[in-house]
């Protein structure tokens, strides 16, 4: 079976930074005068989607062992590109607090974005990696199994439509490229911005298939509303047994991870930036984020970085996206 070489630069390292909110001291001393008023996090996505749940569970968990009280803003638009004006904006005080995506990291790789989330940012952590899906619905009679929908899409080129990100160069599409271009179909991307959009749009039969993370649509599966047919990761997790790899399905490559953490503004106070870490860090080992954590699949992958290991990963998420965009001739 080939290695996922991006999911093995993800595991890398992770037993010596994973552990290190258990190193956090239980009393996290606050800087003098910081913070006098709740903090601003701005979330690039849609309420109701992965992003925003776990924006507001992190920020419940950092009020928890830290007192940090939050606002949570949700600035969708541009695949997660609008809300970066606003956050460049705000002042690197150390009250704006940005939740992002491995988009971001593409969007930078790519030359959208001229800012680069490993410099022109600071990571504060790097709290969920996961893996990708492609969903049906179970009352579909058209395709019962994932080589239901390949044949549906061999038979019918161009007419599978499939509910994702719009954003050129997203992981989204670039994995959706690969797996085209692997196994010899033609699936027709609608362009949904905002999570809600993209799931009714599966419940309720505009589109055949939907690209998403296990953990943003737990809910849907749960209630038998949705169903995975792929699972774009190197080998079977326990939980999806009967779902087939993108491996196993015939499609040799590289499938890129979804990544979410948190981010100032270079240039916050020191004293600031070493208590959000903190904060962040205590916030990931804290009881209810761990089972929020774990009710969204989430610890299936070692997910926590710290600045170090975040700006690590965002390097070479950045090395990978440009290797992929020279592959599939995406961008300048």
């Amino acid at each position: 079976m080939k290695t996922n070489k991006l999911f093995m630069h993800l595991a890398a390292g992770a037993l010596a930074v994973g552990l290190a909110g258990s190193a956090v001291a239980a009393e996290i001393a606050k800087p003098a005068g910081f913070p006098t008023r709740p903090l601003t996090m701005i979330v690039p996505y849609g309420a109701g989607g992965g992003s925003d749940q776990l924006a507001r569970a992190m920020a419940n968990s950092m009020d928890k062992v830290a007192g940090i009280k939050f606002q949570v803003v949700n600035k969708p638009g541009g695949g997660g590109t609008a809300a970066i004006p606003d956050f460049m904006l705000a002042p690197a005080d150390g009250y704006t607090v940005m939740e992002h995506i491995d988009n971001a990291v593409s969007a930078y790789a790519k030359g959208d974005i001229n800012e680069n989330p490993a410099t022109d940012w600071v990571p504060i952590c790097t709290t969920q990696i996961t893996f990708s899906q492609i969903y049906v619905r179970p009352d579909d009679s058209r395709f019962s199994s994932w080589d239901d929908v390949v044949s549906y899409a061999k038979a019918n080129p161009g007419k599978l439509t499939m509910a994702n990100l719009g954003k050129v160069g997203s992981m989204e599409l670039v994995v959706m490229h690969q797996l085209q271009d692997a196994l010899g179909i033609d699936v027709k991307q609608i362009a949904f911005d905002k999570p809600a959009e993209r799931y009714g749009a599966l419940i309720g039969g505009q589109v055949d298939v939907l690209f998403e993370q296990p953990g943003d649509v737990r809910s849907f599966l749960d209630a038998g509303t949705m169903k995975p047919v792929l699972t774009f990761l190197d080998e079977r997790p326990d939980v999806f047994a009967e779902v087939p790899t993108h491996l196993e399905a015939g499609a040799d490559f590289d499938a890129l991870q979804r990544f979410r953490g948190f981010y100032v503004k270079k240039g916050v106070p020191a004293d600031r930036l070493n208590f959000l870490q903190a904060a962040c860090a205590a916030g990931f080992e804290e009881e209810s984020y761990a089972d929020f954590n774990r009710k969204k699949y989430m610890h299936l992958i070692n997910s926590y970085r710290d600045t170090e290991g975040s700006i690590k990963l965002i390097n070479g998420a950045v090395d990978t996206y440009r290797a992929m965009y020279k592959q599939l001739g995406i961008g300048g």
